[in-house]
């Protein structure tokens, strides 16, 4: 029973530190916060990568949001967003680039590439549908961008 409690006690203790850091991480008027934007660019990157046939086995993301904290909105907020993953065939993911936008887990904007092996396999200024309807399920909209439709080569080193 002791040992129940104790554990209990851990994981309502984790639970709180990540609430409190999430709660205390600088957020200016546009929204961004470097979680917020981490988290978003990982779960819409991975969705893009594997609608166009590259099977994601993990991907992992940084963000640091700059820019000015104004009392208005701020158009100069940006997070530079820096992803690292593998492929299911052991391949090296890797997206970067600039946030400027993030819709909690649907959309984010900016300039953002990724590449796989070295290789350019996408760049895009949305991933994911900003247009969704904001409801607890979202619908795409017939607007909705992926960063496949707009493909580069294989071969590209940029």
């Amino acid at each position: 029973m002791r040992h129940q409690r104790n554990a209990l006690f851990a994981v309502v203790a984790a639970a709180l530190t990540i609430v409190a850091v999430a709660a205390c991480e600088p957020r200016d008027d546009t929204g961004l916060n470097a979680i917020g934007v981490a988290v978003t660019t990982d779960r819409v990157s991975t969705r893009a990568l594997e609608k166009g046939g590259i099977d994601v086995r993990w991907m992992t993301c940084n963000a640091d949001v700059k820019g000015k904290h104004t009392s208005g909105p701020s158009q100069d907020a940006k997070a530079s967003v820096h992803c690292r993953g593998k492929t299911d065939d052991d391949r090296t993911i890797k997206v970067s680039g600039t946030v400027t936008y993030e819709r909690k887990n649907i959309c984010v904007r900016g300039d953002l590439t990724a590449k796989v092996d070295g290789h350019q396999v996408f760049q895009a200024s949305v991933i994911g549908d900003c247009n969704a309807r904001k409801t607890k399920h979202p619908r795409p909209s017939g607007h909705t961008t992926h960063p496949w439709d707009r493909k580069t080569t294989a071969g590209s080193d940029k």
